[in-house]
């Protein structure tokens, strides 16, 4: 195995289980002791914590440690290879924070919202690292194997009976105050899985003098651009397109460029937040 291989791997080690370690944070500092609806294992803890009377962490484990061995009974070997270290972790974590944390004297609405923004973090974190918290994802999962029906559906229709749980065993303040913690866990999730990446301009431009505008972008951007063949739908005129991906600095300039070359151009831009490959940096960041 190569140094770099090593580091790689090395890198995501770090990367599960510090976005573990953060997930269990968000549950023992937040979203227990606040008894939070939240979503995943925790918000399931809390919400069946009136009708089992059992201390929520303890349930929390074992619903994810009995999650992880189903998934790995149905799902596989490479589900469960992605998926132990954190699922195992876990329970660790989380027993350990809940005899050494001191809970905070904040409003429960501050606490789902912080409990969403840490857990959403460490698992945005877990998932660009190449693997999976388990818990909650793992009963969409084997639906979906075992019946075809799609896995957003499924997690839709899970969040949804999660949410009419927590509404039968405490009312529909909990559930809204819940919703919090759902919503900015999602947006964490995206920021975090983003984060650190290139921020770039990946543009598409329609053309009669694109070899011109190829020349520019070569000679004065020193980038590369790529060439797809299409036909216009009006006309039906067979067209040349042209993509080229910019750093934002360079975007201004790119515009200008093809401006000059030929001011009737069409453009198309998008931002691009993930390259790889020669003139960008890529893979993990911490």
């Amino acid at each position: 195995m190569g140094k770099d291989s090593a580091k790689l791997k090395a890198i995501k080690l770090f990367m599960v289980l510090a976005g573990t370690f953060l997930l269990a944070v968000s549950v023992e500092l937040f979203i227990i002791p606040f008894h939070i609806l939240s979503g995943g294992v925790a918000g399931i803890a809390v919400a069946l914590k009136p009708f089992l009377h059992m201390d929520e962490t303890l349930l929390a484990n074992i619903l994810i440690l009995g999650l992880l061995a189903v998934g790995a009974a149905v799902l596989g070997r490479e589900f469960f290879v992605s998926t132990a270290l954190s699922s195992l972790c876990y329970p660790l974590f989380t027993t350990l924070l809940s005899r050494v944390l001191q809970i905070p004297d904040i409003d429960p609405v501050l606490a789902s919202f912080y409990g969403g923004l840490v857990g959403g973090i460490g698992i945005g974190t877990v998932i660009r690292a190449g693997a999976s918290t388990g818990g909650m994802d793992i009963p969409p999962l084997i639906i979906n194997k075992l019946t075809g029906i799609r896995v957003s559906s499924l997690v839709l229709v899970t969040d949804a009976l999660t949410v009419l749980l927590g509404f039968a065993a405490y009312d529909l303040k909990a559930v809204l105050i819940g919703l919090i913690s759902v919503f900015v866990s999602a947006y964490a999730i995206n920021w975090s899985m983003t984060v650190g990446g290139t921020v770039s301009k990946s543009v598409q431009i329609i053309s009669d003098r694109w070899q011109e505008i190829i020349a520019g972008i070569n000679d004065e951007l020193d980038r590369g651009a790529t060439i797809f063949d299409a036909t216009g739908s009006y006309s039906g005129d067979p067209r040349k397109v042209v993509l080229c991906v910019v750093s934002q600095r360079q975007y201004s300039r790119l515009v200008e460029i093809v401006s000059e070359k030929d001011p009737r151009a069409f453009m198309i831009t998008t931002d691009a937040t993930d390259m790889h490959g020669e003139g960008f940096t890529g893979g993990f960041r911490i």
